[in-house]
């Protein structure tokens, strides 16, 4: 089959700019293996891009021209979105199936005559949102059931049969290359000297990522529990010589790192080639994902304790449903006293990831797995009708429930939207305006606190 897939966010040889990417890579891989010809499109990279391979029947064209750097892609002038359309239009005259990577190309008349099938990566960035909400593929791929509740408790209540076309599909792990890992070449990269336990945030350092909530853990490990052989390894954003908000970000760092006597404390490095991360996980005596950032899978956690290093997890959005609590230590969204606990515990008892956990990742999150369910989505796609527009008014019998980005804590409903505790008294399980009034159950609708069924 002749394939043609689209990705908003610019693509590299060499490199990824995020898991999204890097999941993309892997399955049109895999088609190219099973002989396959397939057409990645994507955005031009800034400074501009030329086409290359990705392997063996695997192109890869940088050819669109949304606005970069991300975000907002289509604050672009007119003309460029017309050209993506035209272009997008000549490669799927010649297509048998068209994959759309995160959405992003939003305009569904684009694919209304070719099996289409349209992997949402995210619940956050509003072309996505858009794709979801304008969904009329013939197959939509969710990597969690938190994602796929967050579209079919919103998008998916407005279009007949959403639901089911809405599949799950895990982001899986290459477990040959995400292993413990030699960390002599990374250690030379980095220019890291001396004996320290390096504590990992392997993350786009922006605040919803938890890179404040980083520095406050650091502060209490350093200054209260006298930890003073740790060292942060945080890496620099792609874009931060081109883009002067990041700078900007930055010198903001710096400065908190100053105020808390903590610039010794925290590498500032190079971003991680996505060939170099394992090494860069097993450099790790411990890996943080603490932010309230609302992931729609989030590999980092998995890919550090599949290379033996043991995570702290914010309990916000799929992280509540990908692993068992009794595999990974978790902790409810800004507890950083419980965070440092858990941190002096694993630092001092120089803990690695368990056995019941490398098990379990192999048997639930593996590679093979999902680039074959990928596959079979993908290559068995038939084209359906397009799904009519449905609407429902609110009526004293209509039922609700909670969110599918709340969730029950000693301290209140979690929202992961807002990073909100709030403590409702909201009814378990499902209920109508009968049981609480209808404006009280009509606010929490507004705050996005209750769905209906």
């Amino acid at each position: 089959m002749n394939i043609v897939m689209f990705s908003m966010t610019p693509l590299f040889a060499d490199r990824a700019m995020g898991g999204a990417q890097i999941q993309l890579k892997k399955v049109a891989l895999h088609l190219g293996q099973l002989g396959h010809d397939v057409t990645v499109l994507c955005t031009h990279p800034a400074g501009g891009g030329q086409a290359f391979e990705w392997g063996e029947r695997v192109n890869v064209i940088p050819i669109f021209r949304f606005k970069q750097p991300y975000p907002e892609p289509y604050f672009t002038p007119i003309y460029n979105i017309a050209n993506a359309l035209q272009t997008m239009g000549d490669y799927l005259s010649q297509a048998d199936r068209y994959y759309s990577h995160d959405g992003g190309l939003i305009f569904p008349g684009v694919y209304e005559h070719i099996p289409t099938v349209i992997s949402l990566r995210s619940v956050l960035f509003a072309e996505t949102l858009q794709s979801g909400y304008l969904f009329q593929g013939d197959a939509l791929i969710l990597p969690s059931e938190f994602a796929r509740q967050c579209y079919i408790k919103t998008a998916g209540r407005f279009l007949d049969g959403y639901a089911d076309r809405a599949i799950v599909i895990h982001n899986g792990l290459d477990f040959n290359k995400f292993k413990a890992t030699d960390t002599q070449a990374i250690r030379a990269y980095l220019g890291l000297e001396g004996d320290y336990r390096y504590i990992l945030f392997p993350h786009r350092p922006d605040e919803d990522k938890g890179i404040l909530q980083t520095i406050e853990l650091a502060n209490k490990l350093v200054h209260e529990y006298g930890l003073k052989d740790i060292r942060f390894l945080v890496p620099r954003w792609m874009d931060e010589d081109v883009s002067p908000s990041t700078q900007a970000f930055y010198a903001r760092l710096r400065g908190m790192l100053t105020q808390y006597d903590l610039e010794m404390y925290f590498v500032f490095h190079p971003w991680i080639a996505e060939d170099m991360m394992p090494a860069y996980y097993s450099l790790g005596a411990l890996t943080l994902a603490i932010g309230n950032y609302v992931e729609t899978f989030g590999n980092v956690p998995y890919e550090s304790l599949a290379c033996g290093t043991p995570v702290i997890l914010a309990n916000v959005g799929p992280a509540r449903e990908i692993l068992p609590d009794e595999l990974v230590d978790k902790i409810n969204y800004g507890d950083i006293n419980t965070a440092a606990v858990i941190a002096h515990r694993i630092l001092t008892n120089a803990e690695r990831t368990s056995t019941a956990c490398l098990s379990y990742l192999h048997q639930h999150l593996g590679q093979k797995q999902m680039v074959s369910q990928y596959a079979d989505v993908i290559l068995n796609a038939q084209k359906r009708p397009p799904m009519a527009y449905h609407y429902e008014p609110y009526t004293e019998q209509t039922r609700f429930q909670l969110a599918p980005w709340c969730y029950r804590t000693a301290q209140g409903i979690y929202h992961d939207f807002q990073a909100t505790y709030y403590t409702d008294e909201i009814p378990v399980g499902y209920f109508t305006c009968d049981d609480v009034t209808k404006e009280r159950v009509l606010s929490w609708v507004d705050m996005g606190l209750v769905v209906a069924v």
